[in-house]
């Protein structure tokens, strides 16, 4: 599957819906919930002055703020409580909800969506950030 934005192809994006990506492939993932996470979101933008990287948020549940970050970033690093990181550690596996760039995805939203191939959220600010609002 690819999907066009801008002339980015990325074939971890679906054309429609949303899909399960497994985590550790094309990146990882940390998940923030609530005002929390949509907190987390707005520093970010604030901290990198613009667009932080591909963001996804859910409107029901646990209303989760997925930071896309890239593979293996999130293995080792002491996170905060609130964070659920999603990756390939040894012995699990892990599967993050991707919405598509266009058309009925519900109950999934791209808060900041893919501007290039290969650009993520940047882990350490991520990591920093989290810290500075979550403890």
């Amino acid at each position: 599957m690819n999907a066009l934005n801008g002339g980015l192809r990325a074939e971890w994006i679906p054309d429609s819906g949303f899909h399960l990506r497994q985590a550790g492939v094309q990146f990882d993932a940390v998940r923030v919930d609530g005002d929390d996470g949509r907190r987390l979101a707005d520093l970010m933008e604030k901290l990198v002055g613009g667009e932080p990287g591909p963001v996804v948020i859910e409107s029901n549940g646990r209303r989760g703020v997925y930071f896309l970050v890239p593979p293996g970033s999130t293995v080792g690093r002491p996170w905060p409580r609130a964070v659920t990181t999603f990756n390939a550690a040894t012995g699990r596996i892990s599967y993050v909800p991707v919405p598509a760039l266009g058309g009925h995805t519900w109950p999934l939203a791209w808060r900041y969506p893919p501007t290039r191939a290969g650009r993520f959220v940047h882990t350490l600010i991520l990591f920093n950030a989290a810290y500075a609002l979550l403890s």
